[in-house]
């Protein structure tokens, strides 16, 4: 099929970057923002690829300078300001053009667009898109849901301007609609969970044992030369050794403790509630931000409750080691287990394998981990679960003390550890043949007469307490 024409809505700080990544792998790019000195900056630096870009002044004049078959990229907040792009493009393209969302769209919204767009006559893609700046101009990760048709005129686009590992791209089609944004939220659910893990562990050296950010980098830098090699981990060094040039202190230590976010974190939680999956190690990343929200509470409490201890605690590095390992292991366990949950209820049937290789390069969540897991999903996987796996159960088996001695030091120690907690109760949990249930069950028929099932008889019953009531 024919390489669609390249246009771009939205050129700020990710638009510029992957503008030039489009223009750099050879193809054209027509530009179009509300602030039109961006376009103007973004030409005048943009050296030998400049003739490839071109500046329009409105919707209609980006559409003109494109010939058919069109392929438009959002990349502008999430909402109202999709909604007005697209309303802005239907009545100006044509049978066989595409509009692509490259922003961090809700996956619903993402479902009802594409009807909506396709009833109009035109192919419409929700592409997840990670990497930050550096991977939208480099090679980002990329995630695309839409019709197959839709797909086929962008992919050599794609392909090319994707990370690449060993020379496969890092982007794949996953399905119709909302198939590609999802995976990018949950994606970003366990980017969530996996940077929650990092500061915790860095808040244990910090405030149990006392040590500096340029004492706890070398961990950090060490652990990403084995198993634990991700980007996180990699930046994790570089940001606990970086000194500001204006105190000479590390520069971790003049930030302010509050996070930010942009919702994917909350939207994967919400969504495995939806779908009856635990998302309990990235709910606590979640948490743990929002408590980063009220740094004035904290404050005050600090003063009522007492400050958490200093220089309590000795934590052993393997142990550490260790219990991060367990516990990034499970939160991507968890994350798979929320895709499959999506996969059944809409008919995707995603590639949990191609969804780990993906991630392999360009996103922020690539690590060592993902080749293994692509492997566990290609192979004999009880249930369909990454943790029963033959290589990740007794890799698991083999960590989890270590993870339960840090816990267990910590909690003695007054030191917060949401997510690394939070992954040893999912563990126990999906391992407990008899569980606890059975008491819910039977609160329920007390109070709701909801009835229960039995172990021993068929059907609905309920317990000996309704008839006491006569």
């Amino acid at each position: 099929m024919t390489t669609a024409s390249m246009g771009l809505i939205g050129v700020g700080t990710m638009g510029s970057a992957l503008a030039l990544n489009i223009a750099e792998n050879g193809h054209d790019i027509a530009l179009y923002n509300l602030d039109p000195s961006t376009i103007d900056a973004l030409i005048e630096n943009a050296g030998e690829l400049a003739p490839r870009l071109t500046k329009t002044e409105s919707v209609e004049e980006l559409v003109k300078a494109m010939p058919s078959p069109r392929a438009i990229i959002l990349l502008v907040p999430a909402g109202a300001p999709v909604e007005a792009s697209i309303n802005a493009l239907i009545p100006l393209l044509e049978s066989g053009d595409t509009i692509i969302d490259g922003g961090n769209s809700d996956f619903r919204e993402t479902q009802e667009r594409t009807k909506r767009v396709e009833a109009a006559g035109i192919n419409y893609l929700g592409v997840g898109v990670s990497g930050g700046a550096e991977g939208a101009r480099h090679g980002p990760s990329m995630m695309v849901g839409g019709s197959p048709s839709a797909w086929e005129p962008i992919r050599p686009v794609l392909e090319a301007i994707s990370a690449k590992h060993n020379g496969e791209p890092c982007v794949a089609h996953f399905g119709p609609d909302g198939a590609g944004h999802f995976v990018k939220t949950v994606h970003n659910g366990i980017e969530y969970a996996d940077m929650q893990l990092i500061a915790e562990i860095y808040g244990l050296l910090r405030d149990g044992e006392g040590r500096k950010p340029s004492e706890i980098a070398p961990m950090f830098a060490r652990w990403n030369e084995g198993i634990l090699k991700s980007y996180l981990t990699e930046i994790s060094a570089k940001v606990l050794e970086a000194v500001d040039p204006d105190t000479g202190q590390p520069v971790v230590d003049v930030i302010v403790d509050k996070a930010g976010q942009k919702g994917t974190g909350r939207w994967t939680v919400i969504e495995a509630i939806r779908m009856g999956q635990s998302a309990s190690i990235i709910e606590a990343a979640v948490g743990a931000r929002v408590m980063s929200s009220e740094r004035e509470t904290r404050a005050v409490a600090a003063g009522i409750l007492g400050d958490g201890p200093n220089n309590s605690v000795t934590f052993d590095e393997d142990d550490l080691e260790a219990a991060f390992l367990a516990a990034r292991i499970l939160s991507y366990a968890q994350g798979f287990r929320i895709l499959k949950a999506a996969s059944d209820e809409f008919e995707w049937d995603l590639d949990y394998a191609k969804i780990a290789e993906v991630w392999r390069e360009g996103c922020i969540i690539r690590s060592a981990l993902l080749d293994d897991i692509a492997t566990a999903f290609r192979g004999n996987l009880p249930d369909g679960r990454l943790i029963l796996s033959d290589h990740f159960a007794p890799l698991l088996l083999s960590k989890m003390d270590q993870l339960r001695k840090v816990v267990s030091q910590a909690v003695l120690a007054g030191l917060p550890v949401a997510a690394l907690s939070s992954a040893i109760s999912w563990f126990d949990e999906v391992r407990q043949s008899r569980g606890t249930a059975d008491m819910i069950q039977g609160q329920r028929d007390f109070f709701g007469a909801h009835s229960f099932l039995r172990l021993d008889k068929e059907g609905s019953h309920h317990g000996p307490w309704h008839a006491d009531r006569g």
